[in-house]
């Protein structure tokens, strides 16, 4: 397995990250069946490195031949060698959490809700510090810079990412009116993306199953010129194909439905990110949001206590 590994390495020169740029780069001229198994390599680096190449192909969906097509066409003798270079990886440590969530999964049939409810906090625990490793770090900070210096944040989410798009815009409102929500849940207001110019950003986040109308969105605004910050679950789902900057989050759980968690945290540094980027502006705005929301009386005060009606 090292020698398939070092032989791949030195024709093609490549590591883990570049050949998922690789897969990228090509994901669109894959034939279907590839496209899948392709999908299935980039998605789930731990699952490549420590699963045998029948089981991968079928938690992908394909033949097992499909796969040593797929490492034929990325340049390997063999699916050994694109297995191996994964491998390494965990060796390495570079898979971190993710490469824990077989692990998680089984442990969920065992012992219980108690045990269940456990299973679902460590996976998305295991998502979120994630977030800290280096790349994505770099992608948050470039993707809150361009945010920070656009005339205006159109964020977009419909279904399970409208609540992610709702809180980003709200901790928002406490620094400027930059940030517009598109939408509602009355899946009104949507329109209101043919005002956006390249000057502004669009915020969108969507995960498999993609949902349709965000998709067709986010590419009328890439069709305007529109820079795209994505916050998505894989490098090659329809937005973050188009996106300026797109941000991979986990979605995984043991429980029926996908965890949104990693979003909001996604969306809370962002708008922290941008708030420390405004400096004095961005206090002053952050102080006048409190005097108006004191005026208004939209919060109980410490100690006034609640006097029954």
């Amino acid at each position: 397995m090292l020698q398939n590994l070092q032989i791949a390495s030195t024709i093609l020169g490549m590591d883990r990250s570049a050949l998922a740029d690789r897969i990228i780069q090509s994901f669109d001229s894959l034939p279907a069946q590839l496209g899948t198994a392709a999908r299935y390599v980039l998605d789930n680096p731990d699952d490549v490195a420590l699963l045998s190449m029948r089981e991968q192909a079928r938690r992908a969906g394909v033949q097992p031949w499909t796969m040593t097509r797929l490492a034929k066409r990325l340049g390997f003798d063999g699916y050994e060698s694109l297995r191996a270079l994964h491998a390494e990886a965990v060796r390495q440590g570079e898979l971190g959490f993710s490469g824990r969530a077989g692990e998680q999964v089984i442990r969920q049939k065992k012992g219980g809700e108690q045990a269940f409810a456990g299973d679902i906090a460590g996976m998305v625990a295991g998502q979120v510090s994630r977030l800290a490793e280096a790349d994505t770090l770099a992608v948050i900070t470039a993707a809150a810079e361009l945010m920070d210096d656009a005339q205006r944040i159109f964020c977009l989410g419909l279904r399970s990412g409208h609540a992610v798009m709702a809180h980003f815009a709200y901790v928002m409102s406490f620094l400027c009116e930059k940030a517009v929500l598109l939408g509602g849940p009355a899946m009104g207001g949507l329109d209101t993306i043919r005002l956006a110019t390249p000057r502004d950003v669009l915020f969108v986040t969507t995960v498999a199953p993609y949902t349709r109308q965000t998709v067709d969105i986010a590419r009328y605004a890439a069709g305007r010129d529109v820079p795209i910050v994505a916050l998505t679950d894989s490098a090659v789902s329809p937005v973050a194909l188009i996106a300026r900057h797109a941000i991979l989050v986990g979605t995984d759980s043991p429980s029926f439905f996908h965890t949104v968690a990693p979003s909001f945290v996604v969306a809370e540094i962002l708008a922290a990110l941008i708030a420390g980027r405004g400096g004095d502006r961005a206090l002053a705005a952050i102080e006048n949001s409190e005097r108006q929301l004191k005026a208004l009386g939209i919060h109980l005060q410490p100690g006034a206590g609640l006097k029954a009606s």
